[in-house]
């Protein structure tokens, strides 16, 4: 077994004297793509920023790419780790291939005077073609469409070839065809980069890549199921994450939601 990317032992997180997240653990391995599911307040977004080394447990112990929370640095650990937030705003007249290079800095905009190195164009040029975008490589910012955004900054996050990738309802505001060529396109990162983990934070099963090798689902701050995506995104425990009855299908690597069949009287 390689070592963990992740690792999450008995973590609670509590806030003003409420637990947010309580008695959660979860470990992720290279190549292992997992989906954080959960309704309103079940604590996705808490866990994802421990997991991208924003904030603390109260009690437990997380270590991210090796290295245990509270003992590091969590700005230089940040640094290995490709987090995609759709709330991102650039910061000046960009296009897209310079979005994509402020990923090699991390910071919102081009630094001054710094030059782009030859092998972080490339590299740059290589991920808008991976996300489909080589049609608006030189596109500014402000005039693309949701979907485009969301898959620049996918490429934004890959620039320093994280071993970690962290991604926050990547579809929200997306159109059908918006979310779908979102989807193509993460379903042919994950099989392009075998090395790289993901975990991917969504309230909807339809946004699910067919890549998805693992989920969590939470509720409450508490864990309801975790390990293998077979034997966690199944009709019993999705009903019971969101206390409402469903069925769940899955066609072709995708899953749908169906409300559940009436009993017989």
């Amino acid at each position: 077994m390689t070592e963990p990317v992740l690792n999450v032992d008995d973590v609670t997180v509590v806030r003003s004297g409420n637990p947010i997240l309580q008695g959660v653990s979860l470990t992720v391995r290279a190549g292992e793509h997992w989906a954080l599911l959960g309704p309103n307040g079940a604590g996705k977004t808490t866990l994802l920023r421990m997991l991208g080394a924003f904030e603390h447990p109260t009690r437990g112990t997380v270590e991210v790419l090796g290295r245990r929370l509270g003992r590091v640095d969590m700005r230089a650990l940040r640094a290995g780790i490709g987090h995609v937030d759709p709330r991102h705003v650039p910061s000046g007249d960009l296009t897209v291939r310079e979005v994509v290079l402020t990923g090699a800095t991390n910071t919102a905009a081009l630094i001054p005077r710094r030059q782009p190195s030859p092998a972080e164009l490339a590299e740059a040029d290589r991920l808008i073609d991976l996300l489909g975008l080589s049609h608006r490589r030189d596109a500014d910012w402000q005039i693309l469409s949701q979907g485009q955004r969301g898959r620049t900054l996918i490429a934004r996050a890959l620039m320093p070839s994280p071993r970690l990738l962290l991604l926050d309802e990547p579809a929200t505001g997306l159109d059908l065809a918006g979310r779908e060529q979102l989807l193509e396109r993460v379903d042919l990162l994950q099989r392009s980069h075998p090395e790289l983990a993901s975990v991917l934070v969504t309230h909807h099963l339809e946004e699910l890549p067919p890549g998805t090798t693992h989920a969590m689902l939470l509720s409450n701050g508490r864990t309801v199921a975790a390990g293998p995506v077979e034997s966690v995104l199944t009709t019993d425990h999705i009903s019971a994450c969101f206390d409402h009855p469903v069925r769940i299908l899955r066609d072709e690597g995708r899953w749908s939601v169906r409300p559940a069949q009436s009993q017989p009287a």
